[in-house]
């Protein structure tokens, strides 16, 4: 079935004319062969009924001559009869199976019971008497190979023939002999074969023009509905809505094709109502998104002027520390200097104020250099730069500053490192704050120590900077904020929390990403990467991980 199924072609129509005329092809054949059959065997059976009459005819015709004992006369009707066309012999045996007399008389005086003639009634061991007409017809092969009807014809033991006083039979005995004539079949099996060629050439017939009204009757009314419903759907699927799905054709296609259409129809209106809503929600997104924008401006300028607010009130506060100290402290050394000059025994004095006057301006510089450099944000100024030489030169330079804060820095550069394109001065101010704010984290430890190591993530196409304390870490509810200007976790006077703001700047100018990890009494680590590649604008917007410190 599989192969079958295989063979078949795939379109319905033509798996429906190819059905059908098989289908046709068998019934027709099946009914030429039953026609041919019933032919043959009703002509073979007019043919035994005639051929039993010729039989009883001849039984007739020497009834009169053989009662006389006028055998020549009788063989001679015999031999006339014989002579007529379509008799090919006729043969009488007696009951002992010779062949009294024969047409052909190379046959006359043989003994066989044995032959087509006798073996019907003495095929059994009690020979039969009384045989119907078809029984003792029998249809063989003649010596010409053309088929041969032969018909035997008992003689029955009449009364007269047994009170004749030529040739007496007992009365006992039934059968005297029997008639056999051969009868030549050509003629019916010509016949056959008319009746054959006939039976085909109206089956073939039949067939071919039931085929061709098959092929239009399934192109007309199944192929075309089928198509429409293909060139439907192709048009559904293309989202050509406006084209009508009409089946003329029979009921259950013209269903079809309206439950098609009908669906059709449904999508259309659900499409129009779809891209109603569409239109509906992009003029409300419209309208939101530009009263959002609105209040993303006010919220903006609000922030701005919160921010600048702050900015001012944290400037203020800053500065206004170090400047009250230096008023009131050069109102002190106002007092101290007389006309005459300052006092001797007062001199410590004034020298010990005045170097508070220094330190507190001081103090004022560094606030003003980091609000300038924080405000500035100027674009990094990219060349070709060894960050291993860059770190090692950071640390040289704040090597007293470390050991004066008791802190030991130690460095794991890779000796593979490429060299980067950034700016190197604002990547030294960004390894300096890390650095300061390391080692102030780890100088509350007896042993204070700091790790600065680099290296290459080729997969990412990345340089690697981290810097590492073992201080106290940073609480969890400060990560958040480390990176806001002005958050400070260092107390009052001991910063003004734009270092780590710096930093982020300048990462972010430079395309990379700056990340913090810190446990509760186990250091902190921040981790700056930074891109291979330089940046064809000079500038562009960092990928800056969620700040965890402060």
């Amino acid at each position: 079935m599989k192969f079958l199924s295989e063979l078949m072609p795939r379109k319905l129509s033509q798996k429906m004319i190819i059905s059908l005329t098989i289908i046709l092809l068998v019934v027709g054949s099946v009914s030429a062969y039953m026609h041919v059959k019933t032919q043959q065997a009703q002509l073979l059976e007019a043919m035994v009924l005639g051929a039993d009459r010729l039989s009883g005819s001849i039984a007739s015709a020497t009834w009169h001559s053989m009662l006389a004992d006028q055998r020549e006369a009788a063989y001679g009707i015999m031999q006339t009869i014989a002579l007529k066309q379509g008799i090919n012999r006729i043969r009488i045996f007696n009951k002992e199976g010779r062949i009294m007399f024969s047409t052909s008389r190379a046959d006359t005086g043989q003994v066989d019971k044995d032959a087509e003639a006798c073996s019907m009634c003495h095929s059994s061991l009690t020979p039969l008497v009384k045989v119907d007409a078809p029984s003792r017809a029998r249809v063989f092969r003649g010596a010409d190979g053309n088929r041969t009807l032969g018909m035997v014809t008992p003689i029955y033991n009449e009364p007269s023939c047994s009170d004749a006083d030529c040739h007496a039979h007992p009365r006992s005995m039934t059968v005297l002999g029997v008639v056999d004539v051969s009868m030549d079949l050509r003629h019916i099996d010509d016949e056959v074969d008319g009746v054959r060629l006939r039976v085909f050439l109206i089956t073939s017939s039949l067939v071919i023009l039931m085929s061709i009204f098959i092929v239009l009757f399934t192109r007309h009314f199944v192929d075309a509905p089928i198509k429409k419903l293909i060139e439907g759907t192709r048009a559904v699927s293309a989202m050509d809505l406006d084209t009508p799905v009409a089946i003329d054709s029979s009921e259950e296609l013209g269903e079809l094709g309206l439950s098609f259409d009908a669906m059709r129809q449904r999508l259309k209106g659900a499409l129009a109502e779809n891209a109603r809503f569409m239109q509906e929600l992009e003029t409300k997104v419209e309208e939101r998104t530009r009263q959002l924008n609105v209040a993303n401006r006010k919220l903006l300028q609000t922030d701005r002027m919160a921010s600048l607010g702050q900015l001012a009130a944290s400037v203020a506060h800053e500065i206004n520390n170090p400047l009250s100290g230096v008023l009131n402290l050069s109102m002190l050394l106002q007092r101290i200097v007389k006309d005459t000059g300052i006092p001797p025994d007062r001199l410590p004095e004034f020298r010990r104020y005045l170097a508070q006057v220094v330190q507190e301006t001081a103090r004022v510089g560094r606030l003003v250099q980091d609000l300038l450099a924080f405000s500035r944000r100027s674009k990094p100024q990219q060349t070709s730069i060894d960050l291993n030489a860059l770190v090692s030169t950071t640390i040289n330079l704040l090597d007293h500053k470390l050991k004066l804060m008791n802190v030991t820095a130690e460095l794991h550069l890779d000796p593979q490192l490429p060299r980067i394109w950034c700016d190197g001065s604002q990547m030294q101010q960004v390894l300096i704050n890390l650095i300061m704010n390391a080692a102030e984290a780890a100088q509350v430890k007896p042993e204070g120590r700091i790790s600065v190591s680099t290296r290459l993530n080729s997969e990412a196409g990345e340089l690697v900077l981290a810097v590492t304390d073992n201080g106290d870490g940073i609480p969890p509810e400060y990560r958040a904020r480390i990176f806001e200007p002005f958050f400070t976790t260092k107390g009052e006077g001991k910063g003004v929390g734009l270092g780590l703001a710096v930093v982020y700047g300048i990462v972010e100018a430079h395309r990379g990403s700056i990340d913090v990890e810190s446990d509760n009494g186990a250091g902190t680590t921040f981790t700056v990467l930074l891109p291979l590649t330089p940046d064809p604008a000079r500038n562009g917007g960092a990928k800056v991980s969620t700040p965890a410190r402060g």
